[in-house]
């Protein structure tokens, strides 16, 4: 490709005028003339080559089944080449149209030497805008931070490329301009703190896994409660269950305290953890009329009837009077409402049997007795999670009245309770 320009721009000079009349008006007229010439040289150049690029990068797209080179057309690559071209044909041609004027050969030079490093790094900008797009729509990278890796490479090819065209610019070796930017990094860093952060943050997220894209997370410090969207070097999106946005630094991902739930559903089940609290006064043991009564329920039936003969004969055997009813062993309705709940919830069609099950009584409060409902859901999606959880404790709030207890409730406004 290279000969093939160095042939181009050398069959082209001769076209350029160049009149050695000594007359400085006539020099300048000479340079006029050029500039006119090689402008349109190089728009006609850019015309064919954005043609011939656009088309034959059109025709590849489709016959390939990739769409990697569909979404480097989308970029509009081919046009940023397009333009490299005739600006690398400007760039041989500025020290023959200016051979006589020194001082503006040097200017124009390393003004379109600049433009040129510009325009490659802008170039490969787009080609990986493509690469990011393409890697996004395969399974295996769709929840990685590509955003992040394209920045943090975008970053140190602009440093570098700003480095070249300050050397180019003012004609500085880089390894003294290397020392320069040591010496003042201390500002460097104060001025690009948040950059430098998200930098470092971004790099331990990925690393350390602690974020995907389509995670569901919660960030209380921010309000945040939904899916990551995206996650770039200084910010990460949530699109909260009410279709906000939230933007998070992507800093406080590493600096403060989250809950990142993929291991939930990623997990057989998703938790239920929900407490009710009994009136610690209606907790009170059961007589032979009420057992038989019990019975009745056949989820607790026949543990009644095991239960009963074995505290029958434990007492019996102890010669417990049982005038009293504090004495030897007994059955208490809370005791019996909770065996009842674990009944019920092994039964429960929706639960994971082969995760925790039970129904435990907490440490009690000023407000009553919690029994809490630890178990998890086979389903994890929210709107079902939730209809199972509150069938479920629709069904204990309607059995609770079988087994003579009372749920704790703060007495209705303006009204007072007395009990003795």
């Amino acid at each position: 490709m290279h000969k093939i320009l160095e042939k181009i721009f050398g069959w082209c000079y001769p076209l350029f005028s160049k009149w050695h009349i000594g007359d400085t008006v006539a020099s300048y007229a000479s340079v006029v003339v050029n500039i006119v010439i090689l402008s349109l040289f190089a728009y006609c150049i850019y015309l064919i080559f954005r043609f011939v690029l656009v088309t034959l990068m059109a025709v590849i797209a489709k016959r390939t089944k990739t769409k990697f080179d569909d979404l480097l057309i989308s970029n509009k690559t081919a046009k940023y080449i397009a333009h490299l071209i005739p600006l690398l044909f400007i760039y041989k041609s500025v020290p023959v149209i200016l051979e006589d004027f020194v001082y503006w050969e040097s200017v124009f030079g390393k003004l379109v030497g600049v433009y040129i490093i510009l325009l490659i790094l802008w170039i490969v900008r787009t080609i990986f805008n493509a690469l990011r797009d393409h890697l996004k729509q395969i399974p295996a990278y769709s929840d990685k931070p590509i955003d992040s890796y394209i920045q943090i490479i975008m970053i140190v090819l602009w440093m570098i490329g700003i480095t070249v065209i300050i050397s180019e610019l003012f004609n500085v070796k880089t390894n003294t301009l290397l020392g320069t930017f040591g010496a003042v990094s201390a500002i460097i860093i104060l001025i690009f703190r948040d950059t430098i952060l998200g930098f470092v943050a971004s790099v331990q997220v990925s690393l350390n896994d602690m974020v995907r894209i389509g995670d569901w997370i919660t960030f209380d410090k921010y309000g945040a409660d939904g899916d990551v969207i995206e996650i770039n070097l200084a910010t990460v999106k949530v699109r909260n269950f009410d279709n906000t946005t939230t933007t998070i630094p992507t800093y406080s991902m590493i600096s403060d305290s989250f809950r990142n739930w993929r291991g939930m559903l990623n997990s057989d089940g998703r938790r239920i953890k929900r407490h009710i609290l009994i009136k610690a006064k209606s907790i009170r043991f059961l007589d032979e009329a009420e057992l038989e009564k019990l019975k009745k329920i056949q989820l607790i039936a026949a543990y009644i009837e095991n239960r009963q003969s074995e505290i029958n004969k434990f007492n019996e055997h102890h010669q417990i009077d049982k005038s009293i009813p504090i004495n030897g062993r007994n059955i208490t309705n809370f005791g019996l409402f909770r065996k009842y709940i674990t009944q019920y919830l092994q039964n429960y069609p929706s639960l994971n049997k082969d995760m925790i099950l039970l129904c435990r009584q907490l440490q009690p409060t000023s407000q009553g007795i919690p029994l809490e409902i630890y178990t998890f859901t086979k389903d994890k999606r929210f709107e079902n999670y939730e209809y199972i959880m509150s069938d479920i404790f629709d069904h204990v709030f309607a059995a609770i009245v079988y087994f003579d207890l009372e749920i704790f409730e703060l007495p209705s406004e303006g009204k007072t309770v007395y009990e003795n």
